[in-house]
């Protein structure tokens, strides 16, 4: 069962005539109700998925991998009014799970990269600042250090930085996970291999199962295919749900790999 019921906005009549409000899909909105747990928009760049999910994260106040405090994140700030005029449903209401960027991902391994780099150096710092103290005095003030260090550890399982983009990505999402949960996704296959999707795919079963929530924008004909999904198409406005078959994405990937030449002669 999904958590999140249905999406809605109350936006003034009077309102000014510029993005966001300008996107069609939020002009001409109509409540969308969510029927499946693993919901995907899907459309073209400049649709309004990006901007849909941003919104739904504000909204909801949830935790942005990337950003200490979302109602502090800059790169927000376009959105921040129209989360204002949303209405959520909800059939549960969550505060567990995260909001996932693509762009996101790559900033937050090089923090925890930082991170852990200026703790390995305090902990040698330590070394020269207590080297007439006790071995016991070093313990102490290393611990707060060591802490941290073992706890990333235990829940990366090393350094995100040292594995390639997919490796670290599914890490990442594993270490975050907690059942029961809402992820808002923005384009989840930028770091992943086809065969990556595959993985992160069965993941996200894996999650459904244990009562989490997935609400997808992607342009991956492989994530458009996630058993059980509802996809919703923005290039329709107001949004229409849609049949996997039926999409453009889907059937032009289908038709280039069929005949590639076909395609590539027009080039």
């Amino acid at each position: 069962m999904a958590h999140l019921r249905s999406i809605d906005f109350n936006i003034p009549a009077n309102i000014e005539d510029r993005f966001p409000y300008s996107i069609p899909i939020i002009k001409n909105w109509e409540l969308l109700e969510i029927n499946s747990p693993v919901s995907i928009f899907v459309g073209e760049n400049g649709s309004g998925k990006s901007t849909l999910l941003e919104t739904l994260a504000l909204s909801m106040e949830i935790i942005t991998v990337g950003s200490e405090n979302i109602n502090q994140d800059k790169s927000l700030n376009h959105v921040r009014n129209l989360s204002n005029f949303s209405k959520l449903v909800w059939n549960k209401r969550v505060r567990k799970g995260f909001f996932l960027r693509a762009e996101d991902f790559f900033g937050y391994v090089k923090r925890l990269a930082q991170n852990k780099q200026e703790m390995e150096l305090d902990i040698k710092k330590v070394d020269e600042d207590y080297k007439d103290r006790s071995e016991y005095a070093k313990s102490l003030a290393k611990l707060p250090f060591s802490n941290e260090l073992n706890s990333m550890n235990r829940k990366y399982g090393g350094d995100l930085d040292n594995y390639s983009h997919g490796e670290s990505f599914l890490t990442l999402f594993q270490a975050r996970f907690v059942p029961g949960g809402i992820y808002l996704l923005d384009e989840p296959e930028a770091p992943l291999s086809p065969l990556r999707q595959l993985a992160f795919m069965s993941m996200i079963k894996e999650m459904v199962e244990k009562d989490a929530q997935f609400i997808i924008a992607t342009h991956s004909p492989i994530l458009l295919a996630l058993p059980d999904a509802e996809i919703f198409n923005l290039d329709q406005s107001p949004i229409k749900s849609v049949a996997y078959e039926e999409l453009d994405h889907v059937t032009l990937t289908r038709d280039f790999l069929n005949n590639p030449e076909q395609f590539l002669r027009h080039l």
